[in-house]
């Protein structure tokens, strides 16, 4: 057997496998969404807690794939970035924050003017 046959046979195992753990993460998915209902008499804090670990071992098998592990690498690259962010200060935020808000109000009554003015000259075209 040659070297490129058994690099697609490799290859197609592991599409299998990723298949696999697909289907075994949506299958704990809806067993749990199923098992949440399906205890209804039990208070929603104990299936919300007994729901966590479900999730928990669906999100492994979604890691254990090639797109979960670049989705989950992608999460950890983001979390980096937010850290050379520079955020603004707490002043910088409330003046930015107090022209938005005028802004609004200004653009809202010219809106209003607007609607207004409309609205007159309608009715003096109507009657």
């Amino acid at each position: 057997m040659n070297s490129k046959a058994e690099i697609q046979g490799i290859n197609g195992l592991g599409k299998g496998l990723s298949l696999l753990k697909w289907f075994a993460a949506a299958f704990l998915i809806i067993g749990g969404i199923f098992a949440y209902y399906h205890y209804g008499q039990y208070p929603t804090v104990y299936r919300a807690l007994a729901l966590l670990p479900v999730v928990g071992l669906a999100l492994f098998f979604v890691a254990l794939t090639s797109q979960g592990g670049a989705f989950f690498t992608l999460l950890r690259e983001a979390v980096v970035e937010t850290r050379r962010v520079v955020w603004p200060t707490r002043q910088e935020t409330i003046q930015t924050t107090l022209v938005v808000v005028a802004f609004v109000f200004v653009m809202a009554l010219i809106l209003w003017g607007l609607d207004a003015a409309f609205g007159k000259f309608i009715s003096l075209i109507i009657g």
